[in-house]
């Protein structure tokens, strides 16, 4: 078997890429660390962004992406980061949290990401409304950080995103165009602040902060968050650029920055960072052991590009909450389930705080997912986990696919 050391060319298997993939995403080995405030960094930097969304099901989709990862910890603590600036907000994939230490690469490098859809609708908003939103920037430098409920709607509108009142729309081109920054959330509600405020309480100095070749920074970053990627994936990670080609990446591979290895089973080839090579090593050798099961969150970075999912787990996933219930074939919010290196199905939960109810409206395992022991118990594991540290420890499961599932699921629940 080759080696990476060697300078010839390096072949791995698609279930070896699988576990370098979920090795360096913190997926791989069941956490054996208590999770403490210094961890929850840790982790979002390592993947670099941390997906936000507000569907709060169960968790809001940073709180499970973290817990799939470290375990029971406290949610208040990514809360306390944004606070104390050690991670910021950002636009990237989607709204993001971001380590602190990558500010100049997103927030300084405006030009390399001008072709991002929310700079672009911010640039478009502030033509369209320059002196209101000139306005609302002079009202937060007197008077000080808002939240967009501060202003009152003038109509009696209440429907979604694109309803969204006047000052909303201002708060969040301002946020896009990097004049305003989140200072912090209350109840998950931004709150917004003057950057060089927000940067002074957090005792950054911009001009310290190392310059960033964002373009480059871009592919680097994004090949070393995933471990493992197809050229074709690497901009998306970012939303930095157009779709790579393998062309592209030849001066990488050119300047050791980035290793090509032949994955077996891949149309293309993949490429690993060159800080990655003692794992691919042991990718290569198979010891990397996949022992974790966890509930993934639908915005986690495993599965948010559905083609790479499909490729590299063989797992065409889809979120559904957007489709029309009667198209939904999964159901409305469904969470992957991660078990020892594969993806072996999804489950469609709500978390009913009130009564301590966690839901379980189906399961649903993949076709090729054998529902032996080891299954199940990981399964029920991870389900009784994650029900606890939502504060709903009853558990009931409605349906399963296939049908003897569900007896035996309820068991192992019963005893997990």
């Amino acid at each position: 078997m080759s080696r990476p050391e060697t300078g010839g060319e390096v072949r791995i298997s698609a279930a070896q890429a699988r576990h370098l993939h979920l090795a360096v995403q913190g997926l791989l080995k069941v956490p054996r660390a208590r999770a403490t405030r210094a961890r929850v960094l840790a982790a979002i930097t390592r993947m670099r962004l941390l997906q936000i969304d507000t569907i709060s099901v169960v968790a809001r989709s940073p709180y499970l992406v973290l817990f799939s990862r470290l375990g029971p910890y406290e949610p208040r603590w990514l809360d306390a980061l944004l606070e104390r600036g050690a991670i910021f907000e950002c636009w990237a994939h989607e709204a993001c949290f971001a380590p602190m230490a990558d500010y100049a690469l997103h927030r300084g490098q405006f030009g390399a990401r001008s072709n991002h859809w929310a700079h672009q609708r911010a640039a478009r908003v502030y033509r369209e409304h320059r002196a209101a939103m000139d306005g609302l920037l002079a009202h937060i430098r007197a008077n000080g950080a808002v939240k967009s409920s501060d202003f009152a709607r003038k109509d009696d509108a209440r429907a979604g995103w694109w309803e969204w009142k006047d000052e909303k729309r201002w708060l969040e081109a301002w946020f896009a165009l990097g004049d305003l920054m989140i200072a912090r959330r209350e109840n998950f509600q931004r709150v917004y602040d003057l950057a060089e405020r927000v940067l002074a309480h957090a005792k950054i100095d911009v001009a310290a902060l190392p310059a960033a070749d964002a373009p480059r920074e871009f592919v680097r970053g994004a090949v070393r968050a995933l471990g493992i990627s197809q050229a074709r994936w690497i901009a998306d990670y970012f939303r930095s650029a157009r779709k790579l080609k393998d062309a592209d990446l030849d001066d990488f591979v050119a300047a050791g920055e980035l290793i090509r290895v032949n994955v077996r089973g891949w149309q293309n080839p993949g490429y690993v960072h060159r800080d990655h090579l003692p794992l691919l090593a042991r990718a290569q050798r198979s010891s990397l052991r996949a022992t974790h099961t966890a509930l993934l969150s639908p915005f986690d970075p495993v599965v948010w590009d559905r083609e790479r999912a499909l490729t590299m787990f063989d797992f065409d996933y889809r979120l559904e909450c957007y489709t029309p219930a009667p198209k939904r074939r999964f159901g409305y919010y469904t969470l992957p389930i991660l078990h020892r290196g594969r993806l072996a199905g999804r489950l469609d939960a709500k978390a009913h705080r009130a009564d301590g109810t966690f839901e379980i409206k189906s399961i649903h395992l993949q076709p090729d997912a054998a529902p032996d022991d080891a299954l199940i118990a990981g399964v029920a594991r991870a389900i009784r986990e994650c029900a606890v540290w939502h504060g709903t420890p009853r558990v009931v499961v409605r349906t399963c696919d296939p049908p003897g599932f569900a007896k035996r699921i309820r068991v192992a629940l019963s005893r997990a």
